[in-house]
């Protein structure tokens, strides 16, 4: 009986080719993905990635006058950084304003988003005076409240002259110095945080509202019930934003304070400022952004840990 014998064929070159052919479409499909990022790694590597990487090495270095590394140090200036008591006490100061300025923010902004919402008539006048701190800088906003402040011809005062009250130097009191910034602050931040937040009303679904008052919901149950559970990833977002941002002051205290009276309102930022450009130690000031780069680190990671678990997205 005769064996049927299949005829054998030299290997097909079209699987080579066909991995070649996507081979080259991956790296081409990566150079074109490249070129679109590249502005703006390039824009992160100018301002991001490189002044973190030269703040990590002076660091380590002891400086001169100029900022030029002299001498290595390895991690004495974070060993006396946490020897210092001035650190810990500019620590406890931020975070003191941070208590202070962002839950204020927060509630008020979102108690003005509120009463904007209601469809009324001439609303929108109302929308444009709170917006308005929004497009003034932070130098603009600090000269009128540090006129306002002013223990002589500012408002405040004649204000508490009138009806009887003792004036008070609010900026050159340790006692209330960092709650007259923190005052200014919130009004400063209100604009920002209220769009944001009247940005997340808008967002919500209307037929929710009326399924709520067919239901018999109140206005209160349905502000918990519907309204913040809707709103809490613009909730999630403004807290984070604010809570960076309040750990990062620094222009306020440069024009209303200085850090002082008595360092009542020297804050991380302007500390890590005098530091390097009144004391010239340059790597001792390099050592505590670090720090204050892994502070921010840590409670933003923890926030997305933790408090995210409670966003309702839609």
């Amino acid at each position: 009986m005769n064996e049927r014998v299949s005829p054998v064929f030299p290997p097909s070159p079209w699987p080579a080719q066909a991995k070649q052919a996507a081979r080259q479409t991956t790296v081409k499909s990566w150079l074109e993905g490249m070129m679109y990022l590249f502005p703006s790694l390039l824009l992160f590597g100018i301002f991001l990635f490189y002044p973190l990487g030269r703040t990590l090495y002076l660091s380590v270095f002891h400086t001169d006058y100029q900022g030029k590394p002299t001498e290595f140090a390895g991690l004495a200036h974070f060993a006396a950084l946490f020897q210092d008591e001035t650190f810990w006490h500019s620590v406890k100061t931020t975070f003191l304003f941070a208590a202070l300025t962002v839950p204020a923010t927060i509630v008020i902004s979102f108690g003005l988003a509120l009463l904007v919402h209601e469809k009324r008539k001439g609303i929108g006048i109302f929308r444009t005076f709170f917006a308005s701190t929004m497009g003034m800088s932070v130098a603009a906003a600090s000269v009128i409240w540090l006129f306002m402040y002013n223990p002589a011809i500012g408002i405040i005062n004649r204000l508490l002259s009138t009806v009887g009250l003792t004036p008070v130097s609010w900026l050159l009191d340790p006692d209330t110095a960092l709650y007259a910034v923190a005052v200014a602050t919130i009004w400063m931040n209100i604009g920002f945080t209220f769009l944001l937040l009247l940005a997340g009303l808008q967002n919500i679904d209307p037929s929710l509202y009326e399924s709520a008052r067919i239901a018999g919901f109140s206005y209160w149950r349905q502000l918990w019930a519907v309204t913040v559970p809707l709103l809490s990833p613009t909730l999630f977002f403004v807290t984070t934003v604010s809570l960076i941002q309040a750990l990062q002051t620094f222009g306020q205290i440069d024009f209303l304070t200085k850090g002082g009276p008595v360092d009542a309102t020297n804050v991380f930022v302007y500390a890590i400022y005098r530091e390097a450009f009144v004391n010239y130690q340059f790597g001792f000031a390099s050592a505590q952004a670090i720090v204050l780069f892994l502070i921010i680190a840590v409670i933003t990671f923890l926030q997305f840990r933790f408090a995210e678990r409670k966003v309702h997205y839609q």
